[in-house]
């Protein structure tokens, strides 16, 4: 398998408008967006988001902790903060690795 570099969400709405020509490129384009915002409106609240055989999206907290400024080699302290994660479902990475 080729690898084909990045795809961006243009790119992703374009892709799919060609597999789907009944649909209008300005609706597949309203559906992708409305998907992504839900799912980032959900890891907002702090809820999980599994998309069976896909994955599943949620939240992962990290600690406050020391740090050090690559160029100088000072400490700097580094303030907690909320992660997106993504963990594969079983069926993507079934299909990852097909030999």
């Amino acid at each position: 398998m080729e690898n084909r570099g990045t795809m961006t969400k243009s790119e992703l709405i374009q892709r799919i408008a060609e597999l789907n020509p009944h649909l209008y490129h300005r609706d597949v384009d309203r559906i992708v967006s409305t998907i992504f915002d839900e799912i980032a409106e959900a890891l907002a609240r702090g809820d999980r988001v599994e998309l069976r055989g896909f994955g599943a999206f949620s939240v992962k907290q990290r600690e406050s902790r020391i740090g050090r400024n690559p160029r100088t080699g000072e400490a700097v302290p580094v303030a907690a903060k909320a992660v997106p994660f993504f963990k594969t479902g079983k069926q993507l990475r079934e299909r990852l690795n097909v030999e």
